[in-house]
């Protein structure tokens, strides 16, 4: 089963970026996250959503 919400250091593995890189991505507004009580979580969707917009040219 493919999981729907994944904590940030899983969400890193996934894309092949550093802890560190996620945060900076999530404070520049370029993933957004969700809570569940006190976890930060990020949707798969956001990170397919974001791996799309890397290929795209900036208007």
């Amino acid at each position: 089963m493919t999981r729907l919400l994944h904590p940030i250091p899983d969400a890193a593995t996934v894309l092949g970026i550093g802890r560190s890189t996620l945060y900076e991505l999530i404070a520049a507004g370029k993933i957004r996250t969700v809570k569940i009580g006190r976890r930060t979580l990020i949707a798969q969707d956001e990170l397919e959503r974001y791996v799309r917009e890397l290929g795209q040219v900036p208007a």
